[in-house]
Protein backbone atom coordinates (compact mmCIF):
# COMPACT_ATOMS: atom_id res chain seq x y z
CA UNK A 1 0.00 0.00 0.00
CA UNK A 2 1.12 3.56 -0.53
CA UNK A 3 -0.15 6.79 0.92
CA UNK A 4 -1.19 9.30 -1.74
CA UNK A 5 -1.37 12.44 0.36
CA UNK A 6 0.98 14.54 2.44
CA UNK A 7 0.90 16.33 5.73
CA UNK A 8 1.97 19.63 4.17
CA UNK A 9 -0.99 19.58 1.80
CA UNK A 10 -3.34 18.44 4.52
CA UNK A 11 -2.42 21.28 6.79
CA UNK A 12 -2.94 23.88 4.08
CA UNK A 13 -6.28 22.51 2.88
CA UNK A 14 -7.91 21.06 5.98
CA UNK A 15 -11.70 20.98 5.73
CA UNK A 16 -11.89 21.34 1.95
CA UNK A 17 -14.59 19.17 0.40
CA UNK A 18 -16.49 18.69 -2.82
CA UNK A 19 -18.53 21.86 -2.43
CA UNK A 20 -15.38 23.97 -2.36
CA UNK A 21 -14.16 23.05 -5.84
CA UNK A 22 -16.31 23.96 -8.84
CA UNK A 23 -16.41 21.51 -11.74
CA UNK A 24 -14.16 22.78 -14.49
CA UNK A 25 -14.72 21.18 -17.90
CA UNK A 26 -12.41 21.58 -20.82
CA UNK A 27 -8.73 21.04 -21.40
CA UNK A 28 -7.98 24.61 -20.38
CA UNK A 29 -9.40 23.94 -16.93
CA UNK A 30 -11.86 26.84 -16.96
CA UNK A 31 -15.11 26.73 -15.03
CA UNK A 32 -18.52 27.17 -16.69
CA UNK A 33 -18.26 30.88 -15.85
CA UNK A 34 -14.90 31.07 -17.59
CA UNK A 35 -12.86 31.40 -14.41
CA UNK A 36 -9.45 29.77 -14.25
CA UNK A 37 -9.01 27.60 -11.12
CA UNK A 38 -6.18 28.72 -8.89
CA UNK A 39 -3.12 26.73 -9.93
CA UNK A 40 -1.95 26.35 -6.34
CA UNK A 41 -5.40 25.10 -5.29
CA UNK A 42 -5.49 22.49 -8.05
CA UNK A 43 -1.94 21.45 -7.15
CA UNK A 44 -2.97 20.87 -3.55
CA UNK A 45 -5.94 18.77 -4.67
CA UNK A 46 -3.52 16.42 -6.45
CA UNK A 47 -0.89 16.83 -3.72
CA UNK A 48 1.79 18.43 -5.85
CA UNK A 49 3.56 21.63 -4.80
CA UNK A 50 5.13 22.51 -8.18
CA UNK A 51 2.88 23.44 -11.12
CA UNK A 52 5.27 21.57 -13.45
CA UNK A 53 4.23 18.32 -11.74
CA UNK A 54 0.45 18.93 -11.94
CA UNK A 55 -1.16 17.18 -14.92
CA UNK A 56 -4.99 17.43 -14.51
CA UNK A 57 -6.46 20.74 -15.71
CA UNK A 58 -10.18 20.26 -15.06
CA UNK A 59 -13.02 17.80 -14.57
CA UNK A 60 -16.71 17.24 -15.30
CA UNK A 61 -19.24 14.90 -13.75
CA UNK A 62 -21.05 12.55 -16.14
CA UNK A 63 -23.05 10.56 -13.57
CA UNK A 64 -22.83 10.01 -9.82
CA UNK A 65 -19.92 7.61 -10.36
CA UNK A 66 -18.52 8.56 -13.79
CA UNK A 67 -16.34 11.54 -14.59
CA UNK A 68 -14.19 13.08 -17.31
CA UNK A 69 -10.88 14.65 -16.35
CA UNK A 70 -8.82 16.82 -18.68
CA UNK A 71 -5.04 16.61 -18.36
CA UNK A 72 -2.01 17.96 -20.14
CA UNK A 73 1.30 16.15 -20.40
CA UNK A 74 4.52 18.08 -20.92
CA UNK A 75 6.59 17.31 -24.00
CA UNK A 76 9.60 17.53 -21.72
CA UNK A 77 9.73 17.12 -17.95
CA UNK A 78 12.58 17.19 -15.48
CA UNK A 79 11.76 13.64 -14.32
CA UNK A 80 9.13 12.10 -16.64
CA UNK A 81 11.40 12.75 -19.60
CA UNK A 82 10.89 11.26 -23.08
CA UNK A 83 12.34 7.74 -23.30
CA UNK A 84 15.22 7.65 -25.80
CA UNK A 85 13.97 11.03 -26.95
CA UNK A 86 11.17 9.34 -28.91
CA UNK A 87 8.42 8.11 -26.57
CA UNK A 88 6.51 9.78 -23.81
CA UNK A 89 7.42 8.22 -20.47
CA UNK A 90 4.73 5.55 -19.79
CA UNK A 91 4.97 6.30 -16.07
CA UNK A 92 3.12 9.52 -16.91
CA UNK A 93 0.10 7.20 -17.20
CA UNK A 94 0.51 5.98 -13.62
CA UNK A 95 1.10 9.48 -12.27
CA UNK A 96 -1.93 10.84 -14.15
CA UNK A 97 -4.04 7.99 -12.75
CA UNK A 98 -2.80 8.79 -9.24
CA UNK A 99 -3.52 12.50 -9.54
CA UNK A 100 -6.90 11.94 -11.18
CA UNK A 101 -8.01 9.65 -8.36
CA UNK A 102 -7.02 12.12 -5.67
CA UNK A 103 -8.63 15.04 -7.50
CA UNK A 104 -11.97 13.24 -7.72
CA UNK A 105 -11.68 11.92 -4.18
CA UNK A 106 -11.50 15.45 -2.84
CA UNK A 107 -13.57 17.38 -5.38
CA UNK A 108 -16.32 14.88 -6.23
CA UNK A 109 -16.55 12.63 -3.14
CA UNK A 110 -15.75 15.13 -0.41
CA UNK A 111 -12.70 13.43 1.09
CA UNK A 112 -11.29 16.02 3.53
CA UNK A 113 -7.76 17.12 2.83
CA UNK A 114 -6.72 15.96 6.27
CA UNK A 115 -7.58 12.36 5.39
CA UNK A 116 -5.09 9.98 3.84
CA UNK A 117 -5.46 8.10 0.56
CA UNK A 118 -3.91 4.64 0.44
CA UNK A 119 -3.46 2.88 -2.89
CA UNK A 120 -3.37 -0.91 -2.79
CA UNK A 121 -3.30 -1.76 -6.50
CA UNK A 122 -2.47 0.07 -9.71
CA UNK A 123 -2.35 -1.32 -13.24
CA UNK A 124 -2.37 0.00 -16.78
CA UNK A 125 -1.97 -1.22 -20.35
CA UNK A 126 -0.98 1.28 -23.03
CA UNK A 127 -0.63 1.41 -26.79
CA UNK A 128 3.08 1.85 -27.65
CA UNK A 129 2.39 3.54 -30.97
CA UNK A 130 0.33 6.20 -29.19
CA UNK A 131 3.29 7.14 -26.99
CA UNK A 132 5.42 8.26 -29.92
CA UNK A 133 6.26 11.93 -29.75
CA UNK A 134 4.88 14.15 -32.51
CA UNK A 135 4.32 17.83 -33.00
CA UNK A 136 0.83 18.00 -31.46
CA UNK A 137 0.23 19.15 -27.89
CA UNK A 138 -0.30 16.37 -25.35
CA UNK A 139 -3.82 17.11 -24.19
CA UNK A 140 -5.32 14.00 -22.58
CA UNK A 141 -8.88 13.10 -21.57
CA UNK A 142 -9.33 10.58 -18.76
CA UNK A 143 -12.71 8.86 -18.49
CA UNK A 144 -13.18 7.57 -14.94
CA UNK A 145 -15.66 5.05 -13.58
CA UNK A 146 -15.84 4.47 -9.82
CA UNK A 147 -17.32 1.28 -8.34
CA UNK A 148 -17.55 -0.75 -5.12
CA UNK A 149 -17.75 2.51 -3.22
CA UNK A 150 -17.90 2.13 0.53
CA UNK A 151 -19.10 5.29 2.22
CA UNK A 152 -18.39 6.43 5.73
CA UNK A 153 -19.92 9.14 7.88
CA UNK A 154 -18.03 12.02 6.23
CA UNK A 155 -16.99 10.72 2.81
CA UNK A 156 -15.84 7.46 1.23
CA UNK A 157 -13.87 4.70 2.93
CA UNK A 158 -12.73 2.91 -0.24
CA UNK A 159 -13.45 2.45 -3.93
CA UNK A 160 -12.22 0.94 -7.17
CA UNK A 161 -11.47 3.15 -10.16
CA UNK A 162 -11.27 2.29 -13.84
CA UNK A 163 -9.66 4.81 -16.17
CA UNK A 164 -9.49 5.20 -19.93
CA UNK A 165 -6.97 7.70 -21.29
CA UNK A 166 -7.45 8.95 -24.82
CA UNK A 167 -5.92 11.61 -27.04
CA UNK A 168 -6.81 12.89 -30.51
CA UNK A 169 -9.74 10.47 -30.60
CA UNK A 170 -7.56 7.41 -29.99
CA UNK A 171 -7.18 5.29 -26.86
CA UNK A 172 -3.81 5.85 -25.24
CA UNK A 173 -4.10 3.56 -22.22
CA UNK A 174 -6.53 1.89 -19.84
CA UNK A 175 -6.09 0.92 -16.25
CA UNK A 176 -7.41 0.98 -12.75
CA UNK A 177 -6.71 0.73 -9.08
CA UNK A 178 -8.09 0.24 -5.60
CA UNK A 179 -7.86 2.89 -2.89
CA UNK A 180 -8.95 3.37 0.68
CA UNK A 181 -9.20 6.53 2.78
CA UNK A 182 -8.14 6.93 6.39
CA UNK A 183 -8.91 9.83 8.69
CA UNK A 184 -5.99 11.91 9.89
CA UNK A 185 -6.55 10.71 13.45
CA UNK A 186 -6.59 7.04 12.43
CA UNK A 187 -3.52 7.53 10.26
CA UNK A 188 -1.58 9.03 13.15
CA UNK A 189 -2.57 6.02 15.22
CA UNK A 190 -1.50 3.56 12.52
CA UNK A 191 1.79 5.39 11.95
CA UNK A 192 2.50 5.99 15.64
CA UNK A 193 6.16 6.89 16.03
CA UNK A 194 6.93 6.80 12.31
CA UNK A 195 6.06 10.41 11.58
CA UNK A 196 9.16 11.52 13.45
CA UNK A 197 11.15 10.59 10.36
CA UNK A 198 9.61 13.47 8.35
CA UNK A 199 12.42 15.89 7.58
CA UNK A 200 15.08 13.71 9.20
CA UNK A 201 18.27 13.24 7.16
CA UNK A 202 18.35 10.00 5.16
CA UNK A 203 21.82 8.78 4.12
CA UNK A 204 22.26 9.02 0.36
CA UNK A 205 23.61 5.74 -0.99
CA UNK A 206 25.93 5.50 -4.00
CA UNK A 207 24.05 5.26 -7.28
CA UNK A 208 24.14 2.59 -9.94
CA UNK A 209 25.56 4.04 -13.16
CA UNK A 210 22.68 6.03 -14.74
CA UNK A 211 23.06 4.39 -18.16
CA UNK A 212 22.54 0.94 -16.62
CA UNK A 213 19.04 1.89 -15.46
CA UNK A 214 18.01 4.05 -18.39
CA UNK A 215 18.75 7.42 -16.83
CA UNK A 216 21.09 10.25 -17.81
CA UNK A 217 21.40 12.01 -14.45
CA UNK A 218 22.50 10.42 -11.18
CA UNK A 219 19.91 12.61 -9.41
CA UNK A 220 17.16 10.39 -10.90
CA UNK A 221 18.73 7.03 -10.03
CA UNK A 222 16.81 5.22 -7.26
CA UNK A 223 18.89 2.03 -7.11
CA UNK A 224 22.15 1.46 -5.24
CA UNK A 225 24.46 -1.53 -5.76
CA UNK A 226 23.20 -4.64 -3.97
CA UNK A 227 24.70 -7.80 -2.47
CA UNK A 228 24.18 -10.02 -5.53
CA UNK A 229 23.25 -10.09 -9.20
CA UNK A 230 19.92 -8.41 -10.04
CA UNK A 231 19.40 -7.23 -6.45
CA UNK A 232 19.74 -3.57 -5.44
CA UNK A 233 19.14 -1.43 -2.40
CA UNK A 234 16.56 1.30 -2.78
CA UNK A 235 18.29 4.67 -3.02
CA UNK A 236 16.47 7.67 -1.56
CA UNK A 237 17.39 11.26 -2.29
CA UNK A 238 14.90 13.30 -0.27
CA UNK A 239 16.04 16.44 -2.11
CA UNK A 240 14.61 15.19 -5.41
CA UNK A 241 12.22 17.91 -6.66
CA UNK A 242 9.59 15.51 -8.06
CA UNK A 243 9.92 12.27 -6.10
CA UNK A 244 10.11 14.13 -2.79
CA UNK A 245 8.30 17.33 -3.65
CA UNK A 246 6.71 17.39 -0.17
CA UNK A 247 7.49 15.93 3.25
CA UNK A 248 6.52 12.29 3.70
CA UNK A 249 6.90 9.66 6.40
CA UNK A 250 7.46 6.76 4.01
CA UNK A 251 8.65 6.03 0.46
CA UNK A 252 6.30 7.53 -2.17
CA UNK A 253 4.57 5.09 -4.50
CA UNK A 254 5.83 6.73 -7.69
CA UNK A 255 9.39 6.17 -6.45
CA UNK A 256 8.69 2.45 -6.04
CA UNK A 257 7.30 2.34 -9.59
CA UNK A 258 10.44 4.09 -10.83
CA UNK A 259 12.58 1.56 -8.95
CA UNK A 260 10.68 -1.24 -10.71
CA UNK A 261 11.23 0.40 -14.09
CA UNK A 262 14.94 0.93 -13.44
CA UNK A 263 15.36 -2.67 -12.29
CA UNK A 264 13.55 -3.89 -15.44
CA UNK A 265 15.90 -1.83 -17.61
CA UNK A 266 18.92 -3.20 -15.76
CA UNK A 267 17.95 -6.88 -16.32
CA UNK A 268 17.21 -6.34 -20.03
CA UNK A 269 20.39 -4.58 -21.23
CA UNK A 270 20.26 -3.27 -24.77
CA UNK A 271 16.51 -3.85 -24.96
CA UNK A 272 15.26 -0.28 -24.73
CA UNK A 273 12.71 -1.37 -22.11
CA UNK A 274 9.51 0.69 -22.38
CA UNK A 275 7.02 -0.17 -19.56
CA UNK A 276 3.84 -0.04 -21.63
CA UNK A 277 2.08 -2.48 -19.28
CA UNK A 278 2.35 -2.41 -15.49
CA UNK A 279 0.57 -4.33 -12.72
CA UNK A 280 1.47 -3.30 -9.18
CA UNK A 281 0.57 -4.32 -5.64
CA UNK A 282 1.48 -2.06 -2.73
CA UNK A 283 1.61 -4.42 0.23
CA UNK A 284 3.07 -2.40 3.11
CA UNK A 285 4.39 1.06 3.81
CA UNK A 286 8.06 1.21 2.84
CA UNK A 287 9.99 3.01 5.57
CA UNK A 288 12.53 5.69 4.75
CA UNK A 289 15.11 4.80 7.38
CA UNK A 290 15.48 1.04 6.87
CA UNK A 291 17.07 -0.84 3.95
CA UNK A 292 14.70 -1.91 1.21
CA UNK A 293 15.86 -4.51 -1.30
CA UNK A 294 14.72 -4.54 -4.94
CA UNK A 295 14.99 -7.78 -6.92
CA UNK A 296 14.16 -8.28 -10.61
CA UNK A 297 13.87 -11.30 -12.87
CA UNK A 298 12.67 -11.71 -16.45
CA UNK A 299 9.36 -13.59 -16.78
CA UNK A 300 7.31 -14.82 -19.75
CA UNK A 301 5.00 -12.13 -21.07
CA UNK A 302 1.43 -12.59 -22.25
CA UNK A 303 2.50 -11.89 -25.82
CA UNK A 304 5.59 -13.62 -27.29
CA UNK A 305 6.51 -10.32 -28.94
CA UNK A 306 6.84 -8.60 -25.56
CA UNK A 307 9.35 -8.81 -22.73
CA UNK A 308 8.25 -9.23 -19.11
CA UNK A 309 10.04 -8.48 -15.84
CA UNK A 310 8.82 -9.13 -12.29
CA UNK A 311 10.15 -6.85 -9.58
CA UNK A 312 9.69 -7.38 -5.85
CA UNK A 313 10.72 -5.35 -2.83
CA UNK A 314 11.38 -6.56 0.70
CA UNK A 315 12.05 -4.71 3.92
CA UNK A 316 12.80 -6.34 7.25
CA UNK A 317 12.42 -9.70 5.44
CA UNK A 318 8.79 -8.92 4.52
CA UNK A 319 7.38 -8.35 1.02
CA UNK A 320 6.31 -4.72 0.68
CA UNK A 321 5.84 -4.20 -3.06
CA UNK A 322 5.45 -6.28 -6.23
CA UNK A 323 5.28 -5.20 -9.84
CA UNK A 324 5.17 -6.92 -13.22
CA UNK A 325 6.16 -4.80 -16.20
CA UNK A 326 5.96 -5.59 -19.91
CA UNK A 327 7.64 -3.88 -22.83
CA UNK A 328 7.41 -4.26 -26.59
CA UNK A 329 10.16 -6.49 -27.91
CA UNK A 330 13.35 -4.88 -29.25
CA UNK A 331 12.17 -5.25 -32.86
CA UNK A 332 8.90 -3.45 -32.18
CA UNK A 333 10.67 -0.65 -30.33
CA UNK A 334 13.09 -0.26 -33.22
CA UNK A 335 10.22 -0.21 -35.71
CA UNK A 336 8.50 2.52 -33.74
CA UNK A 337 11.75 4.50 -33.64
CA UNK A 338 12.07 4.25 -37.43
CA UNK A 339 8.47 5.42 -37.80
CA UNK A 340 9.27 8.57 -35.83
CA UNK A 341 12.44 9.14 -37.81
CA UNK A 342 10.54 9.01 -41.10
CA UNK A 343 7.65 11.24 -39.99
Amino acid sequence: MVQLTSHSASAAMEGVGAADFTECPGVDGTTPEGRQPEADFLGQLVHRTDAEDVFPTGWTRQTETQFSVAARWPRAHRFFAPVSGRHQDPLLIAETMRQTTMLLGHAAFGVPMGDQFVMWELAYVSEPDQLLLGEEPWDITVDVSCSRIRRGVRSINSMHVELLLHRLGTVLASGGGRISCTSAKAYRRVRDGRQDVIGAPIPLLPAVAPAVVGRTDELDVVLAPGPRHNVWQLRLDTRHPTLFSRPNDHVPGILLLEAARQAAVAVTPGHGFLPTSVKTDFLQYVELDRPCWIEARPVPAGDPATTGVHVSATQDDRPVFACTLESPGPRQVAANDRQVGQS
